[in-house]
């Protein structure tokens, strides 16, 4: 076990608590649904950023690279100020989602570089510029433009011209679990002289201002005879902290408390507020901070003058631990502890990461796993509490008691959670967790099974079995992956550690009975298995608001829906069938999984008793939507989009030893395979087998297959350079359009950002790539090739003459998606499209930002810079790729290595013969 593996066995064995302290702190508060306390919902418009330095946010804090206690008591984050900036820079900048052309968006340049699962090692780089942040360019620029032009980037400004601007490397080393080591290393990049001032930063959160009688914490100074400046924080839970700081900086006081006077022109409870700091340094003000230098939000004020090329490094260490005399906190232990932790990290990488993987692509790896680990946030979240108002406060209007998520008042999060992207999505989404535990499971494997357990907790899932989908509703309805996720975790730590965690996935597995119950009992509308799943995650795909009642009353039966129900009581069925290796109590219930998913795969091509209509189109050989109007008519949506990719996910192999130790389960099998024909003749395949003698069950069977494929592999259709398209560019030139009751719907081809303001225009799921569904569709491709085996070929692309296996389709995928982050054979990066300073720039080229989705055509990242999260699939797809090719060269070796006495024998003669060298 290398050194960060043992931590984490430690932590798994609660010996030593490794994660209590970790980045945690979001990126923003502001904005977010849970401070919203209007009577209509505006979220953006109650907490603006204006507002964020200057009012204490009630259930999460935010900063710039920040840390604290897992229930985030104590917070830990470097502020900066260039001597230019209107504010100082405590927190990322952005617009909010009225403001940007299209949505919220991320306005600054940061990097998550490094993090470990203990976070015993974490790297963070700022690139911070030397003239006036331009927020109000930024602002302008993207309000003047429409939805048709690109997003206006802060590089766009000019403002990174010359290399005007500071690296701020912010490092964090673990001594102990509660002994942090911190270092701030800030680099001038341009050609001239420049000043920076840092404020490293401690505060409570407040959490006293809501309740009477509720005890406050204290920061104060302390007369330390083993550092040159020391805070001390005390809190009744976290206890004794203290932050030691080298140098010889101005220690500024004041107190997590809002500043009303300037926000609400009414008097403030203390004269000491939150945004002291701000008018202390920038404009001044003496009077802004406590001179009795004790109070909730404290500062180490450092100035640097620094000359080109030249760095500033600042140590400071934070922990419970007594020094006894002698000691020195920032001292020799603290240099060698950065070394050794770095060296763990990278010795523990080395150990995931495939050694044959280029240089390149481990970089590209290291920087997935390091923001999927920075996008860990403390999130708080009461909705009772939320909607009545707290006892100190003036209550909530009452139209909020109807409003968002009215129907939620059970649920009470406080938790450690992987979030989508800290700044445009700090908040959890349900399906997106269940991707970003795949790749987790290859680091943490206990972290990524604890996510998938929270979000089924009795805090979290709705009485009536639904899963919480985001907090801006959590009623909607995501796609239900957590059996596929929870088994294929189960699976990848099995492969790891050689024992798979059954409790784990039993536990998991009767959580999702509710949920599956929801499904079938709320989403079958008129009982035909044939599912109206509504939003379903695809945001702007389909021809109407998914989501939202139609126009003329009637409703759709999706293909999607549909086909994830399909792939859910599969995966339902597998969890069953493993559970009943050890019980056969499950086998029971596994027949039940497999007599829903029957009935479904039946109903996509025959719903009910109406003549010629199915979810499959013959004449198109394409899975599309189904329209039903008022009046019972119907027809089908022939919009080609990853809503007819997905009935491919719906497939799974049984192993014949696997039924013949499962007697009961074989017994039922065979028992409807001969008895209910009219069910199962359509289906791939119970009576044929396959390699291996395995059954098959899948939606489409062999020709819907091959057909399918031939558009999802066509580079006219599906088939981009950088993976699978949302949608088939085939509507480039033949958009798809509807007409209903005289007004025109439709649907065309657009590769980058969404053109029109469904679901805020922050996402598009009309042309563009997405790593979840294409993670999804690579394994269902190998599912297929376990069965079909080598004989079943399909053309890659369709009409190439080139043939592949459908594994080899899977390789080709995979190595496609990959090449969106890989240098080219020029040294450029597809995902940063024609972002000059990030091709050619030494100082940048090697930084890599992980966006929520990809140009269609030319790979350019879109939407949330930040989305380590399911884009995170990227590092499962490397070290995928890497065994698999350390497995073809054994192979390969090993069909050249004699492998039986007779050859030995028969090679030794033969090196020994006459006339051999």
């Amino acid at each position: 076990m290398t050194a960060e593996e043992k931590r984490l066995e430690q932590s798994r064995l609660r010996q030593v608590h490794w994660k209590r302290w970790g980045p945690y702190v979001a990126e923003r508060a502001w904005g977010t649904v849970r401070e919203d306390y209007s009577a209509t919902g505006e979220a953006w418009d109650y907490f603006p950023h204006d507002h964020a330095r200057s009012r204490v946010y009630r259930w999460n804090e935010d900063g710039l690279a920040g840390i604290c206690d897992r229930h985030q008591r104590l917070c830990f984050a470097p502020a900066l100020w260039n001597g230019r900036d209107p504010i100082l820079k405590e927190r990322l900048f952005g617009l909010s989602g009225e403001e940007g052309n299209h949505g919220e968006d991320v306005k600054e340049c940061y990097f998550y570089l490094d993090n470990t699962p203990t976070h015993s090692y974490m790297r963070y780089l700022y690139k911070y510029p030397q003239a006036e942040f331009p927020y109000a360019q930024l602002v302008e620029e993207n309000r003047r433009r429409t939805k048709a032009d690109p997003e206006f980037e802060l590089m766009d400004t000019g403002i990174f011209h010359e290399n005007r601007y500071f690296d701020v490397l912010v490092e964090y080393a673990k001594v102990e679990m509660e002994d942090i080591c911190i270092r701030i290393t800030a680099t001038n990049r341009g050609p001239d002289p420049a000043t920076l001032h840092l404020l490293p930063t401690l505060w409570f959160r407040n959490t006293w201002s809501w309740k009477s009688g509720s005890p406050r914490p204290e920061i104060e100074v302390v007369n330390s005879k083993i550092a040159p400046a020391a805070l001390r924080a005390v809190n009744d839970e976290l206890g004794e902290w203290t932050l030691y700081c080298d140098g010889n900086p101005e220690l500024l006081f004041t107190e997590n408390e809002t500043n009303y006077e300037r926000l609400f022109h009414s008097p403030n409870r203390t004269p000491y507020v939150k945004d002291a700091f701000h008018d202390y340094v920038i404009h001044g003000k003496r009077e802004a901070v406590n001179p009795s230098q004790t109070g909730t939000k404290a500062a180490t004020h450092y100035k640097a003058e620094l000359a080109p090329g030249e760095s500033t490094v600042l140590k400071l260490r934070l922990t419970n631990r007594r020094f006894t005399p002698g000691e020195s906190p920032l001292g020799a232990e603290f240099g060698q502890t950065f070394l050794k932790r770095r060296a763990e990290a990278d010795e523990f990488y080395a150990s995931v990461i495939p050694e044959n993987a280029s240089a390149d692509m481990r970089n590209v790896t290291r920087q997935a796993f390091a923001g999927l680990l920075w996008c860990k946030q403390f999130y708080k979240y009461e909705v009772r509490r939320w909607l009545l108002g707290d006892p100190t406060q003036p209550p909530p209007p009452p139209q909020r008691l109807q409003g968002r998520n009215h129907a939620w008042i059970h649920l009470y999060n406080e938790d450690v959670i992987s979030m989508p992207d800290k700044w445009e999505y700090p908040w959890y989404a349900a399906w997106d967790l269940a991707f970003h535990c795949i790749a987790l499971a290859l680091i943490d494997a206990d972290y990524a099974k604890e996510q998938l357990l929270l979000i089924l907790r009795e805090w979290y899932m709705h009485p009536n079995g639904q899963i919480p989908a985001y907090e801006w509703a959590f009623g909607d309805v995501n796609p239900p992956v957590h059996a596929w996720a929870a088994y294929r975790v189960f699976k990848i730590e099995e492969k790891k550690t050689g024992k798979g965690d059954r409790a784990f996935l039993e536990r998991v597995f009767q959580k999702l009975l509710l949920n599956f119950t929801w499904w079938v009992n709320r989403k079958d509308a008129e009982g035909l298995n044939v599912f109206q799943g509504g939003f379903l995650g695809l945001d702007n795909i389909g021809v109407f608001d998914r989501n939202m009642p139609l126009p003329d009353g009637g409703h759709l039966e999706q293909s999607d829906g549909t086909s994830w129900m399909a792939m859910y009581s599969l995966d339902m069925l597998t969890i069953a069938l493993e559970l009943a290796r050890e019980d056969p109590v499950y086998e029971d219930v596994a027949s039940k999984f497999w007599e829903h998913f029957v009935y479904i795969a039946t109903a996509m091509n025959n719903l009910g008793s109406e003549k010629n209509l199915s979810l499959w189109d013959e004449q198109d050989g394409f899975f599309y939507d189904v329209l039903h109007y008022s009046n019972g008519d119907h027809v089908p949506l022939r919009v080609r989009s990853m809503v007819g990719l997905i009935p491919l996910f719906a497939v799974q192999t049984l192993e014949p030893d696997m039924l013949d130790r499962l007697p009961d389960f074989k017994k039922r099998l065979e028992w409807f395979i001969a008895n209910r024909p009219d069910l199962t003749c359509n289906l791939a395949s119970m009576k044929t087998r396959g390699t291996k003698e395995r059954r098959l069950l899948s939606v489409p069977w062999r020709e819907q297959l091959q057909r399918i494929l031939s558009y999802m592999l066509d580079e006219n259709e599906f088939l981009s350079p950088y993976g699978i398209r949302a949608l088939s560019r085939y509507h480039l030139a033949h958009p798809y359009k509807l007409d209903l009751n005289g007004m025109e719907h439709g649907v065309d081809y657009e590769p980058a950002e969404s053109t029109a303001g469904l679901f805020g225009g922050n996402s598009n799921w009309r042309g563009p790539i997405w790593f979840p569904v294409n993670y999804l569709l690579i394994e269902s491709l190998r599912k297929f090739h376990h069965y079909y085996g080598n004989e079943f070929k399909v053309e890659c692309p369709t009409r190439s003459g080139n043939w592949m296996t459908l594994s080899e389709v899977a390789d080709e995928l995979s190595r496609r998606l990959c090449r969106i982050f890989q240098r080219d054979d020029h040294g450029r990066r597809p995902v940063f499209g024609d972002l000059k300073q990030f091709q050619s720039d030494s100082s940048w080229r090697d930084f890599i930002w992980f966006y929520e989705y990809f140009h269609g055509d030319t790979g350019r990242g879109l939407g949330a810079s930040h989305q380590t999260g399911w884009t995170a699939l990227v590092a499962k797809l490397i070290c995928e790729a890497g065994e698999r090719q350390q497995k073809n060269n054994k192979h390969e070796n090993n069909k050249h290595e004699p492998n039986n006495k007779h050859e030995v024998a028969t090679a030794a003669a033969s090196s020994t013969a006459p006339g051999k060298p």
